[in-house]
């Protein structure tokens, strides 16, 4: 049996992952740790939590305690545990710099001196490389990160791959574009637009929204990340994107009419802090590995919006009963009226 590390394995693209995993390697063990903050949920997990190759381990990715002994004995560790909300580090940066760059740190302390690993997978985003005006980002872009999400994970990135270069840390990095599917914490932008819409409650969209994002089923991004574990070369950097450029009320327009709802539910806000305009990857690097996504995003949106629709046991919690997330929604848009 191959012995599999998955951090973060109970929030959303890492449950996502996991489930990928066992279903599609018989021959791998996959432990999930994960600390279970607010967006990590074991619910995520409900459909693996019994089987016998599946393993929950409740810890810190910044605790060496925890997290040394169980990269010790993987041969594979794929790390997704971080802090991800963009509007969350604006607020504050300190867990991101915590959990995204010092957790990171403790995990490749611990890689270098783990005696079976053949693979380290450092989970990045395409956010690093910051606003694009116009053309796609290569992996060899120079990075510019724009809010302290983007700047935790581009510290992590590059910490990652010194990893590689000083100390032979099989790493390989992935920048992946916007993720979506089942799942996804009713915080981002596609669960919480499709919640509230189905409430009939106004959708707080930003600025003008003509903010555009390249948006990854998150099913093709655990393809995309499967293919690298064998066929990645240690000290590289793939991009990983969906191929699908879409503006913000675009997509705002496209899950109401999934949902028939008016766009009269559409309530403009005032716009994030520095927020990027456009992000565009240049994916050729993966492609010529023979990858390519296979959900199109018209069909992707609509499997989502009905997911949602059909697993109100799974967000309703969330939203209608825990009182920090009810807190956190006010605070963020309550008083931002454009």
């Amino acid at each position: 049996m191959i012995k599999v590390l998955v951090t973060g394995g109970a929030g959303f693209i890492g449950s996502n992952f996991v489930r990928h995993a066992l279903s599609t390697h018989g021959d791998w063990e996959v432990t999930t740790l994960d600390k279970l903050t607010y967006a990590g949920r074991l619910e995520n997990l409900k459909d693996v939590m019994d089987n016998p190759r599946h393993a929950f381990v409740k810890g810190d990715v910044a605790d060496p305690t925890a997290a040394g002994p169980l990269v010790a004995e993987s041969e594979i560790v794929v790390h997704f545990a971080a802090e991800t909300h963009v509007d969350r580090s604006i607020a504050g940066a300190g867990e991101f710099i915590m959990t995204d760059v010092y957790g990171t740190f403790v995990l490749l302390e611990a890689a270098r001196q783990a005696p079976s690993l053949r693979r380290f997978v450092q989970i990045s985003t395409d956010e690093v490389y910051g606003s694009v005006a116009d053309g796609s980002s290569r992996e060899t872009d120079e990075l510019r990160p724009r809010n302290p999400y983007s700047a935790s994970k581009a510290g992590a990135d590059r910490l990652a791959y010194s990893y590689w270069a000083t100390y032979g840390v099989p790493v390989i990095v992935t920048r992946a574009s916007n993720n979506y599917g089942p799942n996804q914490f009713p915080e981002k932008v596609i669960p919480l637009f499709i919640t509230n819409a189905i409430d009939n409650v106004p959708v707080p969209l930003y600025g003008d929204g003509l903010n555009e994002r390249d948006w990854l089923h998150v099913s093709d991004h655990c393809q995309a990340l499967d293919l690298l574990i064998d066929a990645g070369v240690s000290g590289e950097v793939y991009n990983i994107g969906g191929g699908n450029q879409v503006r913000n009320v675009d997509l705002t327009r496209s899950i109401l009419q999934l949902l028939d709802k008016p766009e009269s539910l559409i309530r403009p806000v005032a716009d994030r802090l520095g927020h990027d305009r456009r992000y565009s990857l240049d994916t050729s690097r993966l492609r010529r590995l023979g990858w390519t996504p296979r959900i199109s995003f018209d069909m992707g949106l609509a499997q989502t919006v009905a997911w949602y629709a059909q697993n109100e046991w799974w967000w309703r919690p969330i939203k209608d009963a825990d009182p920090a997330f009810r807190t956190y929604y006010e605070s963020q848009y309550g008083s931002r009226d454009a």
